[in-house]
């Protein structure tokens, strides 16, 4: 009888123990059909700095390649007009009005304005769902002993700048590798060691490393943001000859607590760091070609925000801002409408949409890509139908961003309607309104023949904007936090 039992026994272990195997097989392999994500973020490249986009000066035949074989949005709006609030907003699914970084405000000893402890992030939620997440680049919401240390906000590995500030030199005494300062001191003595560069080597080292689960590589870069210096390659010279430029004396001198100083031939450096970025993201394909990873990997290329004017850029002189209206700072359509392309083979058809989408988009597309439920209280909505090419059938009310440099700034987009408010911080400011269906520049006020549009236009601007006690807004609210 006892063998009898130990006999049966062993038979039933051993088919528990083959199926559980079966199980973890399966689990495995459909972990592994979910796809890799990589998230590409220029910083302050503009709505039309791509030749995909119009761009006519710059060289970027691996965007343009990448936007040819995927999915390129015309009508896709980045989180806000400056870095660490669009970011914020990138990565929280939430919009300006109820995010807790609203703007760019530097901390001590080094870095910006935390992400609370109570942030969701979506990284985070890929954490959760058995991704492994990485970020290389410009993090800019929190330093590491604070609550907005990229590992508290869900990334197993980072590299690169902390402090968005320190980012405006190419040529830094330091960058961070996780918690561990990664000390350049050769650049204390002469511009040695380009930065971007270094970035960009540790997020080819992670591509090659053989990944047992799917993972969320976010790359923003800090190309082509201020400071315009680039070193003088071929890529460079062929530039400066292209454009027949000048060299011109670049004043030096302080500001945002760094000494600032660009190229002696400014649009040449600018376009080669464009030309540097493109080059970048050449690498990261052929890389997922080479491996095979291409064929189960989502590339996703943006920006931050429009073009910025600082320290050796000229948005002018190559039409960043694609035709429209404003740069980095407004909220007018170049402040804010940016380049967005997505590729991913056997999912995603080449092709072109003028469907509405945004940053805050993000964390649900993601969330549903990678199987989970959907998180509640965001303002995202998941545009992963359009991805697939079926119609968007889920549609958000409107569009929402404040700005709160200056005397601060509001805007709201319902349907083809764009709302501005200048002087948000004023209770008697006036608001700009125009159709951008036949004026997307911006160019005409329609605000005095159309009362009833401003008026929910203003009562919208009141419903998405939540008080905040870091970021005090409109006069005579009463500030709390949310």
């Amino acid at each position: 009888m006892n063998i009898h039992f130990a006999n049966t026994f062993s038979r039933l272990f051993f088919r528990f123990a083959n199926l559980l195997i079966a199980l973890i097989t399966l689990a495995s392999a459909a972990a592994q059909e979910r796809p890799n994500i990589i998230f590409i973020l220029a910083d302050d490249l503009g709505y039309g700095d791509l030749g995909c986009y119009g761009q006519s000066k710059v060289r970027t035949p691996n965007i343009d390649r990448l936007a040819k074989g995927g999915l390129k949005f015309t009508q896709f709006y980045a989180g806000s007009t400056v870095c660490a609030p669009s970011r914020a907003s990138l990565l929280t699914g939430l919009h300006t009005g109820h995010t807790a970084v609203r703007g760019n405000k530097g901390m001590k000893p080094e870095g910006q304005f935390p992400l609370p402890a109570s942030a969701k992030t979506f990284p985070s939620r890929l954490q959760q769902l058995a991704y492994t997440t990485a970020a290389f680049g410009k993090w800019g919401m929190g330093y590491i002993t604070t609550t907005g240390d990229p590992q508290k906000q869900g990334f197993d590995e980072f590299y690169g700048y902390n402090c968005q500030t320190l980012a405006h030199n190419y040529f830094p005494d330091h960058l961070w590798h996780n918690h561990e300062r990664i000390d350049l001191a050769g650049n204390l003595k002469t511009d040695s060691v380009y930065s971007a560069d270094l970035i960009q080597q540790q997020a080819m080292a992670f591509l090659a490393k053989k990944q047992s689960r799917p993972f969320f590589l976010y790359l923003p870069y800090t190309l082509p943001h201020a400071d315009v210096v680039v070193p003088h390659d071929s890529v460079y010279t062929s530039y400066v000859k292209q454009f027949n430029e000048a060299p011109v004396k670049p004043p030096t001198g302080k500001g945002d607590g760094e000494v600032h100083h660009y190229d002696e031939h400014p649009h040449a450096a600018f376009a080669s760091m464009v030309s540097r970025l493109d080059s970048y993201v050449g690498q990261i394909m052929t890389q997922l070609e080479k491996s095979g990873m291409d064929k189960n990997t989502l590339v996703i290329f943006s920006s931050d925000n429009g073009p910025h004017k600082e320290h050796g850029g000229d948005p002018e002189f190559f039409n960043s801002s694609g035709g429209l209206k404003g740069i980095k700072r407004d909220l007018f359509e170049g402040g804010i409408r940016v380049p967005f392309i997505a590729s991913w083979k056997g999912v995603i058809k080449p092709g072109v949409t003028s469907q509405l989408a945004t940053f805050w988009d993000m964390y649900p597309t993601v969330e549903e890509i990678a199987g989970g439920k959907p998180t509640k209280n965001i303002d995202g909505i998941s545009f992963l139908p359009v991805l697939k090419g079926l119609s968007q059938k889920e549609q958000r009310p409107y569009l929402y961003w404040e700005f709160h440099e200056g005397t601060g700034k509001q805007a709201v987009r319902w349907k083809n309607w764009k709302a501005i408010r200048l002087n948000a911080k004023s209770p008697n400011s006036l608001i700009e309104l125009y159709d951008l269906s036949s004026d997307p520049a911006e160019q005409k006020n329609v605000a005095g023949t159309n009362k009833t549009i401003v008026d929910k236009m203003s009562q919208l601007m009141q419903e998405a904007h939540v008080p905040n006690a870091d970021w005090p807004f409109l006069a005579g609210e009463t500030a709390k936090k949310q």
